[in-house]
């Protein structure tokens, strides 16, 4: 009997003896981000675990694996990867309802006993969303470890959720109110723009510090010399870099740049226009509206006797609706407008966007509150953007100022040929808003990190216990 008492009692005293010992052993100078998704493709949480690596914080990332994740993380002896399990395979064949509810229990597990397991961090740091479980289970192992929960908010995951199902719907206004009632516990709370400030503060009651996005050093605009290397890599593998005739064998050629034998590299005469957008795939973000204002540039290119140049579009990103769009894309004839759909090693992602000539965003938010991180990237490369028009997207995007703003195909289709008319050897728009630019340029990630985010850490930090 004893020795069952034993047996039945051992593995409770270890796990509270276990959370106790971690309770002194790390301290508080650590924090562990938790990303309930692909950590390689969560930038913002990877550039807040850099900063703070940088201030000397121990940092535990936790995560999804699928996608490489910046050299600064791989490099960084104080930041250690832990990678959450997939969920099983058989769930996905479950109906709609009860799949979801089965991920949800699987994934509160996992998440939990990860953290639980993780030496002790003085604060939990939380991106939102996705919302369901990860706000209500990080906010239990804060409980139990004497941790602080901190949340970034990129968004609402109840209004992504109900770009599917609708805001009606009983699940999804369930989630709204299960975000709304645990985002209520976090002891310090991060934003993305002065209007989701308002909204949570409003309708929340949850104070946030906005701390916009900005790109860290390495978006910057590229050499020519960078470029024709990249270019030249991208050639192995997507044709579309390839160059369309070869004059001289011994010459390294692309679509858009030269290097003769002698070493002169230059561009090629009629290049292309490179016209790049990111994207996750998703349902916030409507491509027919880029491809249907491709399809008039098209027609006006044969129509009229114009000075307009072909166009190469590189899409990059993966996601579920890829494929989908992929097979439009196919499906049309083009003439003077290519398109290559790559996912991009995140080393040479901002060396194309800083090679690239005007970007395009199609990025509208499920919420009206957040913006678009990949204009961000787009603008720290000195890059001149087209946005689709939302809510709050002049907090960024300056209509005829840093970008254009346009509202649907035809709108986009204006800009387009008003941007690229006479390139490559008039870019006379398009340098006045790259000189537009160089503002925001001058603002980098850790600039603002250390502004915002790092005073709020050290004020909590020194604290008394008893408060």
């Amino acid at each position: 009997m004893f020795t069952l008492y034993i047996l039945w009692t051992a593995p409770i005293i270890f796990l509270f003896l276990y959370i106790f010992f971690n309770y002194y052993v790390k301290g508080e100078k650590s924090v562990c981000i938790v990303v309930l998704g692909d950590i390689g493709r969560s930038p913002r949480m990877q550039y807040h675990a850099v900063s703070f690596a940088e201030e000397d914080f121990n940092v535990d990332l936790v995560g999804f694996g699928g996608s490489k994740t910046i050299q600064q993380i791989r490099e960084n002896d104080q930041i250690n990867l832990h990678y959450l399990c997939e969920p099983p395979g058989f769930i996905k064949r479950l109906p709609r309802l009860l799949g979801y509810v089965a991920k949800v229990i699987y994934q509160s597990i996992n998440l939990a006993w990860k953290l639980l397991l993780l030496p002790k961090a003085g604060f939990i740091f939380l991106q939102n969303p996705p919302s369901i479980p990860t706000l209500a289970v990080c906010w239990i192992v804060c409980l139990i470890r004497c941790s602080k929960l901190m949340v970034d908010w990129h968004n609402y995951g109840w209004t992504i959720l109900g770009l599917n199902l609708g805001n009606g719907h009983l699940l999804v206004r369930f989630s709204k109110w299960f975000e709304k009632f645990f985002g209520k516990f976090a002891k310090i709370n991060f934003c993305v723009t002065k209007a989701m400030k308002e909204d949570l503060k409003t309708n929340w009651n949850i104070n946030a510090e906005t701390l916009y996005d900005r790109p860290p050093p390495r978006f910057q605009k590229a050499s020519l010399s960078a470029r024709h290397d990249l270019f030249l890599k991208l050639s192995n593998e997507y044709s579309q870099f390839k160059p369309r005739e070869r004059l001289v064998s011994k010459d390294e050629q692309t679509i858009f740049t030269i290097k003769l034998s002698t070493g002169i590299l230059s561009y090629q005469d009629n290049r292309p226009a490179l016209v790049i957008s990111s994207t996750s795939w998703t349902e916030d973000e409507d491509f027919g509206i880029l491809l249907t204002a491709l399809q008039d540039y098209e027609k006006y290119f044969e129509a009229k006797d114009c000075t307009l140049p072909n166009v190469l579009c590189v899409i990059t990103g993966k996601g579920p609706f890829k494929e989908f769009y992929k097979e439009k894309i196919e499906a049309i004839e083009w003439n003077h407008v290519s398109f290559c759909l790559p996912w991009l090693e995140p080393e040479d992602y901002p060396l194309l966007l800083g090679s690239a000539d005007l970007g395009v965003c199609l990025h509208k938010s499920s919420s009206g509150l957040d913006l678009p991180m990949k204009v961000v990237d787009m603008f720290g490369c000195g890059l001149p953007v087209c946005a689709v028009d939302f809510q709050c997207l002049s907090e960024l995007v300056q209509h005829n100022k840093n970008g254009l703003i346009f509202k649907d195909s035809q709108n986009l289709s204006s800009q387009l040929k008003e941007l690229l008319n006479g390139f490559p050897a008039d870019q006379s728009k398009l340098t006045a808003m790259r000189r537009n630019i160089k503002a925001f340029q001058s603002v980098r990630w850790n600039d603002q990190w250390k502004k915002i985010v790092l005073p709020l850490m050290i004020k909590d930090n020194t604290k008394p216990k008893t408060d």
